[in-house]
């Protein structure tokens, strides 16, 4: 399909140069729109002015010189300024053919280029939530979408497992824990840990009343509560290596570390390097050191370091507090650096909430001051929170949805609802679990991909685990009949190749078919372009949509004619590989039987 577009834009730039003397440097083709006929549509109002004539007019004499000088093109419609294009009908079985012998059909030319993605980022003092979910799902699909596009793809994850909060966890573990293990408590644990952010919060919360009944101001209370303050010890005692705080310290990260593999295993994602805060801070603080020697940074009288970003349209940014110990962008800083190290890449993403723009916008300025040779590739991938009916999720008030739980919950919806539609039928144990865990996993994941990243989101579990509309188990049981109808052809010996030399009659819906099929590479360029993988997953439900459509109005295995049967069935066959590989790049599996 990308060959057609760039003989079709190569003719258009000849005509424009031909007939009225304009030099298109760029020719941008759109998607006919479904009530007008036609594949493509060029606009042409913005050459009104050069071609002197009414948009119209341009269209018409445009349409013409394409009709004699390019053989793709059947005919034209003029509608107004816009110049709609049909294809001529062996045009669309030579895109087929050229599908078929593709020997690279779902990936891209090597780029020769490394880009690293960073993304989940959790926390060490909870588990994983709601909004962790869409960052993986996000940070995972951007990787595949980059691999498949051509790039030397990094998958990284920076862990915070340490400051402040983290000892909040630690502290009141250490107060109220009583020896608890997740052993004792039948808890992972990263949910042990988070029980006693939770319980930090709670007591915080009892002291700072208590202050204020005593006639304290309500924020100075809540910076003089007794629970607070001793947390702050822990931490200057943690950056001191206090024995014993650093046995608690690594003695809970091992908790955590253990529930969050088992999260990321069920969650289908993965890291080629996972890097932790605590081994990251005191790069960072060397950096901190160059850039004041440089005047990038420069110490207040409080022995605080600061950056003056006004210039840029900021304010002042602390890189380092008056005792010392670093903040968040300390750490990035040095993160940044060690990855640079580690992978020699010049490009990378951050996958991020939207809440930290204004970090992130920092960060990669004051990356361009201390001159890094990495520091024009940064990228912050921002995104959307994700809502819920009841409101906004709060870790340390422990009412956020947990990212197990509600895996746990769609795989079980995913069970109930495909054995009340039989979906199972003659399915082993082990064949139905699997099919449930790949069905209520690829319901949220689809759910959660097919916004556009920078949309604020609300999540509804009972609308993605639909079998119908735009989810993910429409688009899985799509590929399942597809498998189920491909087996029964080879089952009957039918031979489901073409060649471009056969002449065929399409009709409408094998076209759009054709058309769909021939735009996957198109559509990766796209997705990656934009880290959007909301790209594919709009692109697979279409996809699914336009066979599901071509399945209703055309025999298929029935057919009589021979050359039409099999021709259809290749379009089948050739729609369930890209359907499988568009959803495996949303991290979605495609079940072959349902």
């Amino acid at each position: 399909m990308l060959g057609i577009q760039q003989s079709i834009q190569k003719s258009l730039q000849e005509g424009l140069q031909s007939l009225f003397s304009i030099d298109a440097q760029e020719i941008v083709l759109q998607e006919t729109k479904k009530e007008f006929e036609g594949t493509f549509t060029f606009v042409v109002f913005p050459y009104t002015k050069q071609a002197a004539k009414a948009p119209a007019q341009i269209a018409q004499l445009l349409g013409e010189y394409m009709l004699a000088n390019n053989k793709h093109i059947k005919a034209f419609q003029v509608v107004q300024g816009f110049l709609n294009l049909s294809l001529a009908s062996d045009v669309w079985v030579e895109i087929l053919a050229g599908i078929n012998q593709d020997a690279q059909p779902f990936a891209l030319a090597d780029k020769n280029e490394k880009v690293l993605i960073e993304y989940s980022s959790p926390n060490t003092n909870k588990p994983l939530h709601l909004g962790h979910l869409r960052n993986n799902f996000l940070g995972f699909s951007v990787s595949q979408i980059l691999d498949a596009a051509g790039y030397e793809v990094i998958k990284t994850n920076l862990v915070n497992d340490r400051g402040i909060h983290i000892c909040k966890s630690m502290l009141a573990y250490q107060l109220f824990g009583n020896g608890e293990t997740p052993e004792s408590s039948g808890l992972k644990g990263d949910h042990l840990v988070g029980k006693y952010y939770v319980a930090f919060d709670k007591a915080y919360k009892v002291e700072i009343e208590t202050l204020v009944q005593q006639g304290i101001d309500p924020e100075e209370a809540k910076k003089q509560a007794p629970i607070l303050l001793k947390a702050q010890e822990m931490l200057l005692a943690w950056e001191q290596n206090e024995p014993s705080v650093i046995a608690l310290w690594e003695q809970m990260n091992t908790w955590v570390f253990d529930g969050f593999a088992k999260s990321y295993a069920q969650m289908g994602v993965s890291f080629d390097k996972i890097y932790r805060e605590s081994n990251t801070y005191l790069l960072g603080k060397k950096l901190v050191d160059e850039g004041l020697a440089q005047g990038v940074f420069f110490r207040k009288d409080d022995g605080s370091v600061w950056i003056d970003l006004t210039e840029e349209g900021l304010d002042e940014k602390l890189v380092l507090r008056r005792d010392g110990t670093s903040v968040y962008i300390t750490q990035d800083m040095g993160t940044a650096q060690l990855k640079f190290e580690d992978f020699g890449a010049k490009r990378s993403v951050y996958v991020v909430g939207n809440e930290q723009d204004y970090h992130f916008e920092v960060l990669f300025h004051i990356l361009k001051k201390l001159n890094k040779p990495f520091s024009e590739g940064n990228y912050h991938l921002s995104y959307g929170m994700v809502d819920l009916p009841s409101g906004k999720m709060k870790s340390r008030e422990g009412t956020v949805v947990d990212a197990d739980d509600l895996m746990a919950e769609m795989v079980n919806t995913a069970q109930s609802r495909t054995m009340e539609l039989g979906k199972t039928d003659g399915f082993t144990s082990e064949e139905s679990n699997a099919l449930f865990n790949q069905l209520g996993l690829g319901a949220l994941k689809y759910f959660l991909l097919k916004v556009d990243p920078k949309k604020r989101m609300l999540f509804n579990p009972e609308e993605s685990i639909d079998f119908q509309g735009n989810t993910g188990p429409f688009i899985q049981y799509t590929h399942a009949r597809i498998c189920s109808m491909t087996r029964k052809a080879t089952s009957m010996g039918i031979d489901m190749r073409i060649t471009k030399d056969k002449s065929y009659q399409l009709a409408e819906s094998e076209q759009e078919l054709i058309y769909l099929l021939g735009s996957y590479k198109s559509k990766i360029q796209e997705a990656a372009a934009q880290f959007a993988p909301s790209v594919i997953a709009q692109y697979t439900y279409d996809l699914a949509k336009q066979f599901n459509k071509f399945y209703n109005e055309l025999s298929i295995l029935n057919e009589e004619n021979e050359d039409s049967r099999n021709i259809r069935l290749n379009l089948a066959s050739l729609t369930g590989e890209t359907i499988k590989a568009s959803l495996a790049l949303l991290g979605i599996v495609a079940p072959e039987r349902m």
